[in-house]
């Protein structure tokens, strides 16, 4: 079972980075939003510091997106297709 919520956690942390930077903001944009430091911000997108329920609903207001869509591990935005795909 840890196993799984590790999964999940990490899936929440990579639509989260995802659309950080499809958004183009930066992890020092995220952390002065979030009163936290660069480093502080990087440890939460490495896993290496647990995410609050609190600090999720803070970071889902900065990226304009429900919670429910970062916990649904889903992206907001699809991939946009390049030159070589037309």
């Amino acid at each position: 079972m840890e196993a799984e919520v590790d999964k999940k956690v990490k899936g929440v942390i990579n639509t989260i980075r995802n659309i950080r930077e499809q958004k183009q903001y930066s992890q020092e944009y995220m952390a002065a939003k979030l009163s936290i430091s660069q480093n502080a911000y990087s440890k939460i997108e490495l896993t290496s510091t647990l995410l609050s329920l609190e600090r999720l609903l803070q970071i889902a207001n900065i990226l304009e997106v429900e919670a429910t869509l970062l916990l649904q591990g889903k992206e907001m935005f699809s991939e946009q297709p390049t030159i070589e795909d037309l």
